[in-house]
């Protein structure tokens, strides 16, 4: 599986862990994320990734910042990203499982690295299950590709 992994200052070391874990586990990683302490702004890297999958250049994305929520936000801002922070396993099987969640972002200050290991290795492993929930996904790419609607 193709993987691209983006990153801001807040990320860096929890990248470096899950870049390794990727290459382990045998995935192709794509690196654009941010690699010293240094301040950066989230979106310039959660765009991309964003686009990266959106477009199929990769097959997923995993972004990571303090929290998980600017990553998110700013990734579901990209048509065909379908951007989910988690917090524990139970979000990154169901956000696979109902939502075909296709970017993971993580939130480096609120997690552990063994849960992040754990997660990380279940969001790769489930697969979209489909069935009624093809219909709702159906549904954003729908108003995606109708392009953005004022309320009604």
């Amino acid at each position: 599986m193709k993987v691209v992994v983006g990153n801001d200052h807040r990320g860096v070391a929890v990248k470096q862990r899950i870049v390794g874990l990727l290459a382990e586990l045998g995935h192709e990683v794509r690196d654009i994320g941010a690699n010293a302490p240094a301040g950066v702004d989230y979106p310039d890297y959660a765009i991309p990734v964003g686009e990266a999958v959106g477009t199929g250049a990769a097959d997923r994305g995993i972004l990571i910042c303090a929290t998980g929520h600017g990553m998110c936000i700013a990734a579901n801002k990209v048509p065909g990203a379908r951007a989910a922070n988690c917090r524990d396993t139970t979000d990154a099987e169901l956000c696979r499982r109902h939502n075909d969640a296709n970017v993971m972002c993580l939130g480096a200050d609120l997690l552990g690295e063994e849960q992040i290991e754990r997660m990380v290795r279940t969001w790769l492993a489930t697969e979209f299950e489909g069935g009624r929930h093809t219909q709702r996904t159906e549904k954003v790419t729908a108003y995606e590709k109708a392009g953005a609607k004022t309320a009604r």
